[in-house]
């Protein structure tokens, strides 16, 4: 993975005091009071907002400009990574931590690539939270030790693309695949190729499990 450069414009918002705005994006009350409160402590960071939706957080950063923005990756209406580039195409300096549950999956290469600065798993957001958004602030990637092995394992062979994703989440609606070769204006061999190639990438032995793999690791979401 070739390291991104940091940006070299200076962040957006420093209030009078000097200090980084940051604002929040995720679906979980809970886990915008538990950031909020980690924030608090810090005298050169403060909450400059919070958003609850993809196309909120789009509004919200367009509005505020903030320093630093928390992007959780499953969110109602566009996802995480939609969101960021929706936010980096209006501000091309907009620095992005992505938040997640999940361990270890494409979506982490996916967000990286898209230009996110950094991916933060929530369940150490206690112990990390200040040092990658100070690593962000400084221009810096962020990446905890333990994930970044696992995202450094996933080669450019093996992430799904945008149109593999499309097809997964037309299988997960139901259609079989002469449907999806409809909707996708491609024959029912192409997609029954395409097919097989998504279960080398996600090692599933047929396209229930591709599906499911997909769902876990927050690829795609049922139903969409």
């Amino acid at each position: 993975m070739p390291p991104m450069p940091p940006p070299t414009t200076p962040l957006p918002t420093d209030d009078t005091n000097g200090r980084t705005g940051i604002l929040i994006v995720d679906d979980h009350p809970l886990l915008r009071e538990g950031i909020a409160a980690v924030v608090a402590r810090e005298p050169d960071l403060y909450i400059v907002g919070e958003a609850s939706s993809g196309e909120e957080a789009v509004e919200m950063h367009r509005r505020l400009q903030p320093g630093i923005t928390l992007m959780d990756l499953v969110l109602p209406g566009i996802d995480g990574i939609d969101a960021m580039r929706e936010i980096q195409h209006s501000t091309p300096a907009a620095r992005v931590l992505i938040l997640t549950t999940y361990r270890s999956d494409q979506q982490a290469f996916r967000a990286l690539h898209g230009g996110a600065m950094g991916f933060l798993l929530k369940s150490s957001l206690r112990s990390e939270l200040i040092l990658a958004v100070r690593a962000a602030v400084q221009g810096r990637r962020w990446m905890p030790p333990d994930l970044a092995a696992d995202v450094s394992a996933i080669s450019s062979a093996d992430a799904l693309s945008d149109k593999d994703l499309r097809v997964l989440e037309l299988i997960a609606g139901g259609l079989t695949n002469r449907e999806v070769g409809c909707a996708l204006s491609l024959s029912e061999e192409a997609i029954r190729s395409r097919l097989k190639l998504i279960l080398s990438k996600l090692h599933a032995r047929d396209r229930t499990q591709a599906v499911a793999i997909a769902i876990g690791r927050g690829l795609i979401r049922p139903g969409s």
